[in-house]
């Protein structure tokens, strides 16, 4: 794990943690392993604690903090077991006492042990799963000989759930080149993939659907940002492709903001993926409902049909036709992010600047392994109608190739240069756009 990706990791730990306490109660939480420090066995992990120190940080403070959260504590140590059973020890400290604080255990109490699963049995599970669903049954076979040679080898003995997931998914990876096959840590799907249909109750169905709903508000439905720039150029930050069914009013409201600018820049740098009804509907937003065009088409292997997408004869709101687009890229770009990038690539209506993207072309399904890991596995393949083939492993090839931190720049140049050639731009924004366009970075972006 890399340094990044540690920081994310405890990022996501110190939140969880918090969630558990009252707001002030826990300064921050971390999550240690073996090689951290002494005394952590391999396999094993450690949480710590650190609460905020009061008058005195001595022992009789801490175990008055600990009495005060017990109940919290004793939550905090249920989930943890379920959720990362190598972390069997919590460990409770001051913050900004130094090293000779006083320290407080508490020990996992086992109540979670029954349901969890050893790495070998997680890693034979996996494969199960891997041989029954992906998309292409040789590659499966494989790929999970592959990982079966390693494991009668013992690779994957020994190994805390963090280290078990990254290993397995790089050897997954290794053998598929498929980004989307991952063995992954948590009981939720990210947002990049496409969970099963849920069964239950109607009414149970429906509590999870606004549960959802309420979650995906928080980040806006994936919508970062939305500003007209100088010289009167929209601009869209999207960091997902979400479901039309909760996001239509968000995305509707979004292009109303940017329908009277001169040219669109849609920023996907950072955007991991999510729903394939999500692409057609932006998609649909940039063409003519007066012209039928197919954009995607999706094969599942468990079927064996082929669904097709097509742009919608109608959405809410106004459509943005007839000006230039320029879609931003990464190597983060990503699954339904790409998605977006290469239809409109396709079908000739965006201008794609940046970097080559990710290439996860494959819808994908997360199943659950044990409490505490899960498998992503792609299920179907995308084929676009144009071009007959999709982006994985290759990525969305941009039509302008520069570096990540310089497509705004660039594309934001071509934009203020097409404004500038109109007839009939009104003088203050010819105004913005000559200077936005003199300031440095614009005028080193390359002419078109």
């Amino acid at each position: 794990m890399d340094p990044d990706e540690r920081e994310q990791l405890n990022r996501v730990v110190d939140h969880e943690v918090k969630g558990h306490f009252p707001p002030g109660a826990v300064r921050r939480a971390v999550l240690l392993r073996h090689g951290d420090e002494p005394g952590i066995e391999p396999g094993q992990s450690r949480l710590r604690v650190f609460v905020p120190a009061e008058d005195a940080a001595d022992e009789q403070a801490l175990a008055t903090w600990r009495n005060a959260h017990r109940a919290a504590v004793d939550e905090l140590g249920r989930d943890l077991s379920r959720r990362l059973p190598s972390a069997r020890l919590i460990e409770l400290t001051f913050d900004d006492a130094g090293p000779d604080a006083p320290r407080f255990t508490v020990q996992d109490d086992g109540s979670q042990a029954a349901g969890q699963l050893s790495a070998r049995e997680i890693v034979t599970k996996a494969l199960e799963l891997l041989r029954a669903y992906y998309v292409f049954p040789e590659q499966a076979e494989q790929a999970a000989a592959a990982i079966e040679a390693r494991l009668a080898a013992s690779e994957y003995d020994n190994l805390d759930e963090i280290a078990l997931t990254d290993l397995v998914t790089q050897h997954l990876q290794e053998a598929t080149d498929d980004r989307h096959l991952a063995l992954m840590l948590g009981e939720v799907p990210p947002p990049l993939v496409q969970p099963e249909p849920e069964p239950g109750k109607p009414e149970d169905r429906e509590a999870r659907r606004l549960a959802r709903l309420r979650k995906f508000r928080l980040d806006n439905f994936g919508i970062r940002r939305v500003e007209r720039l100088d010289g009167n150029v929209g601009y869209l930050d999207l960091r997902r492709m979400p479901v039309p069914a909760n996001a239509a009013p968000a995305i509707a409201a979004a292009m109303e903001l940017v329908a009277g600018t001169y040219a669109l820049i849609i920023d996907m740098r950072r955007n991991g993926g999510g729903s394939p009804d999500g692409v057609v509907f932006w998609c649909s937003y940039l063409v003519d409902e007066r012209r039928p065009m197919h954009l995607n088409d999706i094969f599942n292997a468990e079927t064996g049909e082929t669904r097709q997408y097509w742009a919608l004869p109608y959405v809410p709101g106004t459509r943005y036709l007839d000006r230039p687009v320029y879609v931003l890229t990464s190597h983060r770009t990503f699954s339904g992010g790409e998605d977006l990038c290469y239809t409109l690539q396709a079908v000739k209506r965006a201008e794609i600047i940046g970097e080559t993207t990710g290439g996860g072309a494959h819808p994908t399904r997360v199943y659950p392994v044990s409490p505490a890991v899960c498998i992503g596995i792609p299920f179907a393949r995308s084929v676009n109608p144009v071009t007959g083939s999709n982006w994985q492993g290759t990525g969305v090839v941009p039509d302008v190739a520069v570096a990540a931190e310089q497509a705004y720049d660039v594309a934001y140049a071509r934009a203020l240069r097409h404004v500038l050639a109109l007839d009939d731009v009104p003088p203050p924004i010819l105004d913005e756009a000559r200077e936005a366009l003199a300031s440095p970075a614009a005028a080193e972006s390359p002419v078109p």
